[in-house]
């Protein structure tokens, strides 16, 4: 598996002079470096060892003014070289660098004491010990010292040796999927075009490969991949690639962008993050503090929300919310380091817990809580806190790629071990985004809140069979994307615990309820409509008697219409069901013989007036039972 090493130390420490001597690449490429013989910007190498072995080699800047190049460099190194110049010892950017790679999640590497050609044998001893006493308690605690000339060549081959056994010893654990690399240089090269450079931190690319810079989401395809100054059809995790993007402009791309395949990153303003403020910070960090902002290769001013507190004292660790200007891409456990606005020195860093953060009330413990689980969770632990987190909106599958450390098949065979125990539901198997899941306790949530709609339905109108799931879902699911909505129902009914009467929805136990004076007036219409026939009361006829407005009325007129009692034949006219029915009985019979029927022959059939015959041929033709061809009516048949 390819390894990446990166530099680190003071300015003048010998970094790029020790680069050169061990592979013959000049890392300093700029005339402004040559000039002042300082590094600037990032510098890039590889060391062949033996058995066809590359060793990845990323130069960073030791000037302070420059810590945010030396972090784009460190963003995407496996290991480090300290480099300590033996006649100086230990500097500022010595402990700064160190700090850094710590921050990141840098767990291995080597020191190289440069220069010692300068210095005498026992001043070099006691740099020795100095450096060893001032790694103790870092990750650097028990990394070995090598003592090397860069002029003379001493100690270059002990140092080629070491560094051959630890790529044969270290395993970098990578994610194949999710590919990314961080754009560290942007420029054109004459007869190809746009090229970007990184290191390929996840997943691989291919020639041909449709890619996205994010997070502007500037597309473009992949037609030549160089790993090393060589070509390649394809580059894997681990590896400096150089990536030529044709019918982009070097304008359209800049450093700290992300290279990615479509659909795979989701840029966001604000991310939850794990923050520690370094011990050796000078000062507590106060909620609120503008800061700059240091992730993969991307550099951005942003404010630091603290959750739980007002301020984070060095040597403390909390979950908080950094909000940026613009948006970013980033995965679960990725780091991240932040520097103090002014003046400007690394102050605390940390690991992302959700790149797609979310609005937080300070201080509410049931909101921080899960962010904290978050920031200890196994690894399997992580998809159903991020579902809790999650809400109602669920989540995508492409969305819990980046909100887990999971690959792919990984997070396949979870998710399907939590919908088999039922601690999360597949809502929707078709979402824009692909399947979309939602945690079980939010499914039971929403279920209890579906029925208590229904029953505060029922109490509000006792009269009706149930509630239209129209009306369902434009209330109580306004704020449910409609799969979510549809899966709810139907699981309910599934299970019983409601019940359709085509599209009324009810609780199962639920029956009409009357109070006895609509009772009383339910069975008077009934048998008035019974008694007249197909040649009914007027409304009005029915309700002076009664003492009654419509409206006083109107409830009962929607039960008996809705348990098939009446019929609505206009406005104003309503007739008895079993009438009606007998109606269109010798309707159909009369058309077994005759193609076409006028009024005439419908008053005959009937045995009505025009003044009742014309309101039910309209209803007739309204509702597909006949058809009017200019005066006369055909039969739909089915």
């Amino acid at each position: 598996m390819p390894v990446i090493m990166g530099t680190a130390g003071h300015i003048d420490h010998g970094k790029t002079t020790l680069i050169k001597a061990l592979t013959g690449i000049d890392c300093d490429r700029l005339v402004e470096e040559k000039k002042r013989g300082i590094t600037i910007e990032l510098g890039f190498a590889f060391l062949d060892l033996p058995g066809d072995r590359r060793l990845g080699i990323i130069d960073v800047p030791g000037h302070e003014r420059f810590v945010k190049n030396m972090v784009a460099g460190a963003a995407g190194i496996d290991f480090v070289t300290l480099v300590i110049a033996a006649d100086e010892g230990i500097m500022p950017q010595t402990r700064e660098h160190l700090e850094i790679c710590t921050l990141l999640g840098i767990k291995t590497g080597l020191v190289a004491l440069t220069k010692i050609d300068m210095v005498d044998e026992d001043w070099l001893e006691m740099v020795k010990e100095d450096v060893a006493n001032y790694l103790s308690g870092t990750f650097l605690a028990d990394a070995p010292i090598y003592p090397v000339s860069a002029h003379t060549g001493q100690g270059l081959d002990a140092l080629r040796a070491a560094l051959a056994e630890l790529v044969d010893t270290y395993q970098p654990r990578r994610r194949s999927d999710l590919a990314r690399l961080p754009i560290d240089r942007v420029f054109t090269l004459r007869g190809y075009g746009t090229v970007v450079t990184g290191t390929l931190i996840a997943g691989s690319f291919k020639v041909g490969d449709d890619v996205v810079a994010y997070p502007k989401e500037t597309t473009s395809k992949i037609r030549n991949l160089q790993s090393h100054g060589e070509p390649v059809q394809e580059s894997p995790a681990g590896r400096r690639t150089a990536v030529n993007l044709p019918g982009l402009e070097v304008d359209d791309l800049e450093r700290g962008e992300v290279l990615a395949l479509p659909g795979t990153l989701f840029p966001s303003l604000v991310w939850d993050v794990e923050l520690t403020c370094l011990g050796s910070c000078p000062r507590s960090i106060k909620h609120r503090t503008e800061i700059h902002f240091h992730h993969g290769t991307k550099e951005t001013l942003a404010r630091i929300f603290l959750l739980d507190r007002e301020k984070l004292e060095p040597g403390e660790t909390a979950v908080c919310q950094v909000r940026f200007t613009e948006p970013l891409a980033g995965v679960f456990g990725d780091r991240c380091v932040v520097r103090a606005y002014s003046p400007l020195r690394t102050v605390a860093g940390g690991r992302i817990v959700s790149p797609l953060g979310r609005k937080v009330k300070r201080f509410a413990e049931a909101e921080l809580e899960p962010l904290r689980r978050l920031g200890a969770a196994a690894r399997e632990e992580v998809i159903p806190v991020q579902l809790e987190l999650a809400g109602t909106e669920g989540l995508s599958f492409a969305r819990l790629m980046v909100l887990s450390d999971l690959e792919s098949r990984e997070l396949e065979k979870a998710l399907g071990k939590l919908c088999d125990k039922g601690e999360a539901a597949l809502v929707d198997r078709e979402g824009r985004e692909g399947r979309v899941y939602v945690a079980a306790s939010v499914i039971a949530a929403l279920s209890d809140g579906l029925l208590n709609a229904v029953a505060a339905f029922h109490k509000r109108e006792p009269m009706k069979q149930g509630l239209p799931r129209g009306e369902l879902a434009s209330t109580f699911g306004k704020a449910l994307f409609p799969k979510l909505f549809h899966f709810l129902v139907e699981r309910l009914l599934k299970t019983g615990r409601l019940a359709a009467d085509q599209e009324l929805l009810r609780l199962p136990d639920h029956k009409v309820s009357m109070a006895s004076d609509q009772a009383k007036l339910f069975e008077t219409l009934k048998k008035i409509y019974d008694d007249g026939g197909l040649t009914p009361p007027n409304l009005k006829d029915v309700l002076e008697p009664l003492n009654l407005t419509f409206k006083d009325a109107q409830p009962v007129y929607k039960l008996l219409l809705a348990q098939g009692h009446l019929v609505k034949i206009k406005e104003d006219m309503f007739c008895a069901a079993p009438a009606f029915k007998d109606l269109v009985e010798r309707v159909a019979a009369y058309f077994e013989t005759a193609k076409e029927m006028d009024p005439a022959n419908f008053k005959d059939i009937a045995g009505l007036s025009r003044k009742f015959a014309i309101p039910y041929l309209e209803y007739m033709d309204k509702e597909k039972i006949t058809v009017r061809v200019g005066d006369k009516r055909q039969f739909r048949r089915k």
